[in-house]
């Protein structure tokens, strides 16, 4: 009945009344391709001891503390992991003490450059570095010159670092919370337009603090200079910035560093998002009605049903029923 009357208001191009909004989506798993997932699962839980080895619908996966998961696909051999190559570039996970996890993963040889500056120097966690202006999360050159002309000192407090993992996955550690799947962060060719899309198809909130996005002005250049710490040490372009956020999972991005359009993420190491909605079919009625695209039709999981959608730079993203409980 429901997926009836979407159909028709879209159809018609009425605007769906208050009381009948579907309910957003949640959060629901990351999915990774991986050539040996009990390996990748077993390196998992040991920086993230709260983790638990479980299956979902036949599929292995690890499941976090606020019962997010990271579902794994085997595939024959490593997944093409390059890190720039498509909208999602990695995820992140809290931990109770960044600087305690610094310490650990340093000692197991993990830590991934953190690069201060264009000449190679770089640390393992952004708490040793200058700290960023207010609500920038990194310098320019003529701020890094700033940080050395005022004499400003890291904090070495809390603060964000990033490990190697199993399949060329790259992991980033931030504290100080309580140990969870935190974040994935991504690439866009539009920022503010991925944000407003997401809000729109998907219900999603928008980040924290944004100005509301026009759908008609969203499209903004690529800033002209870079910033640092970056995992690149060329550093990385961080404006405009945009994402938004499921459940407590936040999905953030910047602007794509290439000047390649962004490839499908199907096939590559983070294959695909999945979130779950409590009615699918009347999820396919609203986004067929909206024009999204959808790259795989009505599908079985197991014991549950599933659609994929394409998000605004070649994304895949799963919407799942979500079975009663």
């Amino acid at each position: 009945m429901k997926a009836g009357f979407l159909a028709a208001a879209a159809l018609l191009g009425l605007a769906l009344p208050a009381a009948a909004q579907l309910p957003p989506p949640h959060f629901h798993h990351l999915a990774l391709n991986s050539a040996d997932p009990d390996a990748a699962i077993a390196f998992y839980r040991k920086p993230f001891p709260s983790t638990t080895r479980t299956r979902w619908e036949g599929l292995p996966a690890l499941v976090s503390p606020t019962h997010v998961m990271i579902v794994f696909q085997k595939v024959r051999a490593a997944p093409p992991a390059d890190p720039e190559a498509t909208a999602y570039w990695h995820f992140g996970w809290s931990v109770p003490d960044s600087r305690v996890s610094l310490e650990t993963f340093r000692g197991q040889n993990l830590l991934v450059p953190f690069y201060t500056d264009d000449t190679g120097g770089f640390v393992g966690i952004s708490s040793d570095t200058w700290p960023y202006p207010p609500g920038v999360p990194g310098r320019t050159k003529a701020q890094l010159a700033e940080a050395v002309a005022q004499n400003l000192e890291p904090r070495r407090v809390g603060g964000n670092g990033y490990i190697f993992a199993p399949d060329h996955a790259i992991v980033e550690f931030t504290g100080n919370a309580p140990e969870r799947f935190d974040h994935i962060h991504m690439w866009q060719d539009d920022p503010l337009c991925a944000q407003a899309w997401y809000k729109k198809h998907l219900q999603a909130a928008p980040r924290r603090g944004s100005a509301p996005v026009n759908e008609d002005s969203c499209k903004v250049p690529r800033g002209a200079d870079p910033s640092w710490p970056s995992l690149d040490s060329k550093g990385t372009y961080r404006s405009p910035t945009g994402g938004v956020s499921f459940d407590d999972v936040a999905m953030n991005w910047y602007m794509n560093q290439t000047d390649k359009p962004l490839a499908p993420t199907t096939g590559h190491l983070m294959d695909h998002v999945s979130l779950s909605v409590s009615d699918l079919d009347a999820w396919i009625t609203k986004l067929k009605g909206e024009g999204v695209g959808f790259l795989r039709p009505p599908y079985r999981i197991g014991h549950t049903r599933a659609v994929m959608i394409e998000g605004p730079s070649h994304e895949a993203v799963e919407l799942i029923a979500l079975l009663p409980q």
